[in-house]
Formats: structure tokens, sequence, C-alpha cells
């Protein structure tokens, strides 16, 4: 090959990298348009007030495309298709009660995205921030508003299989102490002390006591519901086979997932309901694998996500396992019911 040969095969090769770069960027260019606008005969979504001492309303993460996307909103809890207001703070998980929120966020760097928890006020103020080791999975608030969680994965990215980590943290709001781990609760199965370096704790959910919680543990590739106590930092075994739990607000009650025999590897989980007097187990009538994290509306209705369109719907069903599940809302997910 000539020099002028060469010179040309290498203009040639320059000048397709570069229509292939002009590409990329106009594709990108193109679907950060897309999410910027409003979603064609989605909900209607406009900016305004919301705050979390609103009794009777509903705050969520704004899964509709447009400028309001990943953003709190609120709607009235007896009309969740309402148009929505939001907010202006982005979450990717978020849980309140009693005017304390916990909004789990990505913050976007030059190489890769990092987490964080904000705590937020009434007015969605933040109080205080706290590094979250990995990705977002799961966020709750103590009924008193003086403690929250949350959960994320530090390996892997879903509990549909089992080679994943999470971490489970709890704070104090009301002081700022922070349990970054589960990890160093004393573990009781079965009435005995238990340690194994394979323990992956998620999903917690507090009693109205500001002592008492509960949570998924897992070992030996099985799950179990925890009972938690925050002044003796123990954690026993009640029961098998529960994932993301979530106590009712009467305190008798777990809802949670449970996985069943022949279902789908990567959809193995149907939503139960666990008396915690008897120790009943009662199939809710919902057909879907759910992974998700219920909330109580009330003591006898669950909301929770299901896939959609958008990323995420919310669903409700009763919790005495009769009836059927419907769509209450589309492109939504991460409710709190403010009371």
């Amino acid at each position: 090959m000539t020099a002028r040969a060469r010179i040309l095969t290498l203009l040639a090769a320059v000048l397709a990298l570069a229509a292939v770069a002009v590409t990329s960027v106009l594709h990108a260019s193109a679907r950060a348009d897309r999410r910027d606008q409003p979603q064609a005969g989605g909900p209607r979504v406009s900016p305004g007030e919301v705050t979390l001492t609103a009794p009777g309303r509903m705050v969520f993460r704004n899964m509709a495309w447009g400028p309001h996307r990943d953003e709190l909103t609120t709607v009235p809890s007896t009309d969740p298709a309402a148009p929505r207001t939001a907010s202006g703070v982005k979450c990717l998980r978020f849980y309140a009660a009693a005017g304390t929120g916990v909004c789990l966020q990505s913050v976007h760097g030059p190489v890769s995205d990092t987490y964080r928890a904000l705590i937020l006020d009434a007015h969605l103020t933040e109080r205080a921030r706290y590094d979250v080791p990995g990705i977002p999975s799961r966020a709750r608030v103590s009924p008193s508003g003086h403690f929250a969680a949350w959960t994320a994965f530090v390996g892997g990215d879903s509990y549909a299989g089992t080679d994943f980590s999470t971490r489970a943290a709890i704070v104090d709001v009301r002081t700022g102490k922070l349990t970054p781990t589960l990890e160093t609760f004393h573990i009781i199965k079965d009435g005995h002390p238990y340690t194994s370096p394979d323990v992956n704790f998620w999903g917690i959910t507090f009693a109205p006591d500001d002592r008492t919680f509960y949570a998924t543990l897992a070992t030996k590739g099985k799950p179990y519901l925890v009972r938690g106590d925050l002044t003796a930092n123990t954690l026993t075994t009640i029961h098998q086979n529960v994932e993301c739990p979530s106590l009712s607000p009467d305190g008798t009650r777990i809802a949670y997932k449970k996985r069943v025999p022949g279902a789908p590897k990567d959809a193995p989980w149907h939503l139960y309901v666990l008396n915690l007097r008897t120790m009943r187990e009662t199939p809710l009538a919902e057909p879907r694998s759910v992974d998700d994290q219920a909330v109580w509306q009330n003591t006898s209705t669950l909301v929770y996500a299901l896939p959609g369109d958008y990323g995420a719907d919310l669903y409700s069903v009763p919790a005495d396992g009769t009836g059927r599940a419907h769509r209450i809302n589309t492109a939504a997910a991460s409710p709190a019911y403010l009371a």
C-alpha cells in the first residue's frame, strides 16, 4: 500500500469514528429530550408544595416521563389518579411517617454513581445525610418518626438469586446515631446464639414502641423473619421464608413476599400475610410475582409496585386473601400514606 493509500484509509477510519460519535451524541440527546417531555396521555404533574403532615395524602416517587421524573409527588389517598403536585425533591426510594421522611438518592459522578440517604423534615428540608454503600433497595420510617432505615445492594442487584449482598442500616433521627449494619447485632436462631459469615439483612419495618422492628435474615440460602430489639441489640428468628416484611398499623400482622414452589427463578414470590399471634399464613389475591416491600394503606389494604411502561405502577389488594388486585396508579413507586 502506498503512503497516499494509507493516509486515505486512516482518514476514512477517523471519519467513520467521528460519525459514530456524533450519532451516539444525537441519540443520547434525543433520549434526554424524551425524558424532559411530559408523557403523552400520562398523569398530569405540576410543581407545588408537598409536606409530610397533610392527613389523607399519599406521597410517592413520580415515574412519569417529563421534568418531574423521580420527584416526590402527592395526591389525595382517596383519589390516587388525581393530578400530581411535584416537590422538586428526587428520590429512588422513599418513605415517611409522623413528619419524617427518608429519601434514597443517586449522586452522578464523572466515573460512577454514588448513593446517599437524606433525612427530611415535614417540609422536605434536609435534616441529615448519610452515605449508602450500594444501590438503594428499601426504605422505612418508624411510626413515631424517630427512626429511619434503609437497605442497599453492596453486591448484585436483585433478590431473585442467591449471589447478592445487602447492607441494612438504622438511624435515630433525633440524635443522628447510625447503626450502619445489622450484622453487629446478636442473632438468636431457633433458640440458640448463631454466627455465620454469610448473613444478609434487608427490609426493615418498625413497631410503634421505638424498640421493636422486623427484618429479613438470610443465611445458608434460606430467608427468615427476625424480630429485632434496638435496646438489647438482638435479632431473633420467628418464621421461615419471609422477605421484605411490612408490619400492619395495628402491629398484629406482617405482609411479605414468599418464595413459592414452581415459580420462575427470576420471579419467585407471591404476597402473603402472617398473623403474628397464630403464625398462620394467608396468601393474597395477587397472582403475579411481587418484588417490593408492600405498604399498608390501612389495616385492611396493601399497596405495592409492579413493573409498568414507565418503570412501575402501584396496585392494591385486600390483606385478608379475598377480592382481587387492581391498579390504582400508573408511573408511580415508593408510596407513603400520611395519617
